[in-house]
């Protein structure tokens, strides 16, 4: 009964820059964390980015500073803005929420979203 929906992805030039969005509704408590993962054909699915419920973002190596997590814990919302992008950043991207669904229920669950494509390509 949580919903989490991606969107942003495309193709786009090496360069280039996307902005990927992520919603999640349903039955949301509480967001405590909320992460970028991707996944390339033939790959492992991967960190790219991570928020805390303080905002905090928290990146892969890869990244190089290219990236930017973003996001409104509240609204259960979060952004990754990808800027010079390289072809190797080509893949699934997937929005994955660690949320409380209910004030009464103490585990924390971890949703994940269908994945918006990001190709990177000439």
């Amino acid at each position: 009964q949580v919903q989490v929906v991606e969107s942003g992805g495309g193709l786009v030039q090496p360069g280039g820059s996307l902005r990927l969005s992520c919603v999640v509704s349903g039955s949301v408590f509480r967001s405590y964390a909320m992460g970028w993962y991707r996944q390339a054909p033939g790959k492992e699915r991967e960190l790219v980015a991570t928020m805390s419920s303080d905002s905090t973002g928290n990146y892969a190596d890869f990244v190089e500073g290219r990236f930017t997590i973003s996001g409104d814990n509240a609204k259960n919302t979060v952004y990754l803005q990808m800027n010079n992008l390289k072809s190797e950043d080509t893949g699934v991207y997937y929005c994955n929420a660690r949320i409380r669904r209910f004030a009464w229920e103490g585990t924390i669950t971890s949703s994940w979203g269908q994945g918006t494509q990001v190709t990177v390509s000439s």
